[in-house]
């Protein structure tokens, strides 16, 4: 061992002690995480990011070498790449596309995962290579694979694993694949938000196996965490543990542009009428309540934007026709005015979302689960598998 692989070992210790205190950390991976210090996986430029503000600052470990060690070993996530590699420079790009999550983050999907020894696992996401590396000190490298879609992050991934003594198998490819020659797998864990399982990762997964994936809809930037038992009929289900946030798997990002022709001229001949709902009601970045209402109105996008603390417009697309609806919120009016078109009541959804969730004593995300179907399609519920939620998901084809 190097003296600054010993150093940072030391410096790891503080980390691992904390999370085990939080409860994030089982006993079971304290040693691993001491062992595998998230300095080691981390580049020169690195931004450190505020969940709080948004904001990602920048943090060189050449010009500041302290705030560098800081910021590796604070539970604060890092970005490592902004817009798939292009950007340059020190200042945040537009798009934050790779990254170093959380340690309690990152603890506690571990912790999900029940991983035991000669358990196998694929890894959707390799990222800086951290969560590979330490799941192949817990394993061993020949029981781990991880697939990764970006060249450049593969590189780096692969030689920070090496520098560590870790030699899980970094694949370069489309996650969305999986990677059948390690198949089948006894585990698998994505380290991205998904907006669809692919069934490849099903097929993958053996009987009684288990997929960990952050899972949202596209209504908002939100993802929950699922936890999906694979069954012998090839469907996967299990519940939502809690809210996480992760950037999403490339081919499944939504582009807002598809959204351009739907409102060709505003209000022109949409359906005029109000509400009495508020801003507020729509929910935050950090609650259950956004979450929930993509649950319940399928194939929607939503937007707010905000024009003062009450005031604002919000805007309801349709993925799969030209249906939108646009809420105007006015300070100090008890009434929004409310904006349809087209053959679906996007508006009307939402609101019978909202209010189906006030009136069953609004539910956290925990009270929900998913089931994957072998092609793919996903069908919510609530407190039972078979409690479909009441109001007709479509599943996406």
């Amino acid at each position: 061992m190097t003296l600054s692989s010993e150093r940072d070992g030391r410096a790891g210790d503080e980390p691992a002690r904390s999370l085990l205190e939080a409860g994030a950390l089982t006993p079971a991976w304290a040693d691993v995480f001491r062992a595998v210090p998230r300095s080691l996986f981390l580049p020169d430029l690195l931004w450190s990011h505020d969940m709080a503000t948004g904001r990602s600052v920048p943090v060189s470990r050449n010009g500041d070498p302290e705030g560098w060690e800081r910021a590796a070993y604070a539970n604060v996530p890092l970005v490592t790449q902004w817009d798939d590699g292009a950007h340059t420079g020190t200042n945040p790009g537009n798009v934050p596309t790779s990254s170093a999550s959380m340690p309690s983050v990152v603890a506690a999907m571990l912790r999900d995962l029940e991983v035991s020894d000669g358990t196998r696992v694929l890894e959707i996401g390799t990222g800086t290579g951290w969560n590979a590396g330490l799941i192949a000190r817990r394993l061993g490298g020949s029981n781990v694979v991880s697939v990764e879609i970006d060249p450049a992050v593969v590189e780096q991934a692969r030689g920070a694993l090496k520098r560590a003594g870790l030699s899980p198998e970094v694949v370069h490819g489309d996650g969305r694949d999986g990677w059948p020659d390690g198949a089948p797998y006894d585990r698998v864990i994505v380290t991205a938000g998904v907006r669809a399982v692919p069934k490849r990762w099903l097929e993958q997964t053996r009987p009684g196996g288990i997929i960990l994936a952050p899972w949202g809809t596209h209504y908002s930037d939100q993802d929950a965490l699922v936890r999906l038992t694979v069954g012998d009929d090839g469907h996967a289900t299990g519940p939502f543990l809690r809210m996480v946030e992760f950037m999403k798997l490339r081919d499944q990002r939504l582009d807002w542009n598809r959204f351009r022709a739907h409102v060709p001229e505003f209000p022109g001949d949409a359906d005029e009428s109000s509400t009495q709902a508020t801003m507020a009601d729509l929910g935050d970045r950090y609650g259950s309540v956004r979450f929930v209402t993509g649950l319940c109105v399928p194939h929607c996008a939503h937007v707010v934007n905000r024009t003062g603390k009450d005031a604002g417009k919000a805007w309801f697309f349709d993925l799969l026709s030209r249906s939108w609806a646009a809420v105007e919120f006015r300070d100090g009016e008890p009434d929004a005015t409310v904006h349809q078109c087209g053959t679906r009541r996007l508006w009307d959804e939402v609101e019978r979302a909202l209010t189906w969730w006030t009136e069953h004593g609004r539910p956290g995300v925990d009270r929900f689960g998913l089931t994957v179907a072998p092609d793919g399609s996903a069908h919510p519920w609530f407190e039972d598998p078979a409690k479909a939620l009441p109001f007709g998901w479509r599943p996406r084809t």
